[in-house]
């Protein structure tokens, strides 16, 4: 593809759009001269080459087009054999005088996990992308993964383990309420009963059986136990979830 050639088309495009020239998306439409066909090789910048044409560029190709966006993260996608991170980007544009920021290419391309799938699009059916089109769509496998992960956490179920006192003895427990415990314990025990402190934790199981392990010595029955200042200070310092 000649560089004549390019200018000759955005000459006859423009003429045939009330002299008005194309921009990067409709001129491949209508041209099938792709970006990689002119970018890097003539010219920086779409609107470099309208200008060469003999065309003021209008206010888009001053700007960044979102199809030279995509097109120069495929480059540094190609240059670094991976989906770019925006420190990436950073560098890349410290670097090269014509790459634009990573700012310019979020107010072009959106949110960065939007990235994968509009270069995707831009892809489609275009059968000398098919490295980028593997790289963005293991992007966004992962993201998947990653996102099912997140919901898995989101599923779990907290509970609490608590310290009570009653008298001078103390109770390790665990119950999803402890508000409702410390009622239901209320009403059968002879002594005021108080809530010392309370672990929020995705295994209330294994924080209670640990504790009572550690206070095994000092157990009075069942859940009740005869702990001294420090063991309760040691209890308090376990703060669980928030």
């Amino acid at each position: 593809m000649d560089k004549k050639h390019i200018i000759d088309e955005i000459i006859r495009t423009a003429k045939e759009n009330k002299g008005i020239p194309l921009g990067i998306d409709r001129f491949e439409k209508e041209t099938g001269i792709k970006l990689t066909d002119w970018w890097g090789k003539y010219w920086p910048k779409w609107g470099d080459a309208v200008k060469e044409a003999g065309f003021k560029p209008n206010t888009m190709d001053s700007a960044y087009d979102k199809n030279y966006l995509i097109g120069q993260v495929i480059l540094l996608i190609r240059e670094i054999k991976r989906f770019p991170t925006l420190g990436d980007i950073r560098v890349k544009c410290f670097n090269a005088d014509n790459f634009p920021t990573d700012k310019s290419i979020r107010n072009g391309l959106g949110a960065k996990h939007e990235w994968p799938q509009k270069i995707l699009s831009y892809c489609k059916g275009k059968s000398e992308y098919q490295d980028i089109i593997e790289i963005c769509t293991n992007v966004q496998d992962t993201s998947k993964i990653r996102n099912q992960d997140e919901l898995k956490k989101d599923d779990v179920q907290f509970g609490y383990v608590y310290l009570m006192k009653s008298g001078r003895y103390y109770k390790i427990g665990k119950s999803d309420c402890v508000e409702k415990r410390h009622y239901e314990l209320g009403i059968k025990l002879p002594e005021e009963i108080k809530i010392i402190h309370k672990i929020k934790t995705d295994d209330p199981n294994g924080i209670e059986t640990y504790w009572h392990k550690r206070f095994e010595g000092k157990r009075k029955g069942g859940e009740w136990f005869d702990l001294s200042s420090s063991d309760v200070t040691a209890f308090k310092r376990r703060k669980g979830f928030m």
